[in-house]
């Protein structure tokens, strides 16, 4: 059952019963994990408790936009910068209000011990596990480079089904508990979150078209990376969904929020519909939803990550990731996936040599998913 919302992609003059609380932000971009398709598709689901906050989860978004882009044009003005230089972090509990009265009251502080609230925990535990992942694999100093501070605030209005990065920290939803459970469960969805925190003062990637879909590529390869540094997975041996942790009772044909390999997250699922994500360019998605399908396309290079890493065997974080991360670092605002290709093999070149068994399998990955 491909859902009515999915199919809206693809029709522009299409609407949706509450038209006025579009998801996604239209004019100003807001790095979501939940993408702006599936919460139309939970708008229209026959359970009443998820329509209602999926148009809660759309309204929220909506809230974030000018901020969000705000902070997209200067990266480093939103930068807290740490007392000590160091990994600092700051949870607040949001205690369900809105985004005006973020961050919040402030519970758990850099060295501070658990509190009873297991979200501010999770908060503060899976922000850790991913600086401490860029600073040991990549030598980088939090999100910036520089040390900034890692805010988080948890219990972001009511059973709100989303997390999201807004330029200068992090909001966490706690879930519906139908469709989703509360999202700092997830550290790859953690991590994929924070990512969009790099990318901004690397690359700051355009939030749009295939520069878009980049811009959540990487996110969605760093914080599955996180994860599988955190786990010592080899890449033959993960599983490679993104947010499995995140998903409900109602959500029952789903695997994940969205999977790096040949199958599909969730297809015909009653709460969430279906995957629309391709693995090859001749699916690309071409239409104006989801902002040129950004967290659609991601699909495309997410696959020939997962080629390329499967056909190295090892760490992903090791070979796949440093050639993934000096790329971020090359690439501008306005990249394409071919800027991208020429960019990641010229890196494997440099790196491995010519006709390396690096470089051959890197360009076999390319070639797999049509690029």
């Amino acid at each position: 059952m491909i859902r009515a919302a999915t199919r809206r992609l693809n029709n522009p003059e299409s609407t949706m019963p509450m038209q006025a609380l579009r998801c996604g932000c239209s004019h100003h971009p807001l790095h979501c994990i939940i993408p702006p398709y599936m919460l139309e598709t939970m708008a229209e689901s026959a359970d009443a408790a998820v329509r209602k906050t999926a148009v809660a989860a759309i309204e929220v978004s909506a809230q974030a936009r000018t901020l969000r882009s705000t902070m997209q044009e200067m990266p480093a003005m939103a930068a807290l910068m740490s007392p000590s230089g160091k990994k600092n972090r700051q949870v607040y509990d949001g205690q369900h209000l809105g985004q005006s009265s973020m961050p919040g009251v402030l519970v758990r502080g850099e060295g501070q011990p658990k509190v009873a609230d297991v979200a501010v925990n999770e908060a503060y535990d899976h922000s850790g596990r991913t600086y401490d992942f860029f600073n040991t694999v990549f030598a980088r100093n939090s999100l910036d480079g520089q040390g900034m501070t890692l805010v988080s605030s948890v219990h972001l209005g009511h059973n709100i089904n989303n997390a999201f990065w807004n330029g200068r920290q992090m909001m966490y939803g706690d879930g519906d508990g139908h469709a989703f459970l509360r999202f700092t469960r997830s550290l790859d969805v953690v991590g994929h979150e924070l990512t969009h925190g790099v990318i901004a003062h690397e690359c700051n990637l355009r939030y749009q078209g295939q520069s878009g879909a980049l811009n959540e590529h990487f996110a969605d390869v760093f914080g599955i990376l996180v994860r599988q540094w955190r786990l010592k997975q080899s890449a033959k041996k993960a599983d490679w969904l993104i947010g499995r942790e995140l998903l409900g009772p109602a959500a029952t044909k789903a695997r994940g929020l969205r999977d790096f390999g040949p199958g599909k997250a969730y297809e015909d699922d009653p709460a969430i519909g279906t995957d629309p994500q391709p693995k090859h360019m001749q699916s690309l998605y071409t239409g104006p939803g989801d902002f040129g399908g950004v967290h659609i396309n991601s699909g495309i290079p997410n696959h020939a990550f997962y080629l390329f890493a499967r056909r190295l065997g090892g760490p992903a974080w090791q070979l796949p990731g440093a050639i993934w991360y000096e790329a971020m670092r090359k690439l501008s605002a306005n990249s394409d996936f071919g800027e991208m290709v020429s960019t990641t093999l010229m890196i494997a070149s440099d790196q491995h040599g010519a006709g390396s068994t690096v470089h051959k399998a890197l360009q076999d990955a390319w070639q797999a998913v049509g690029l």
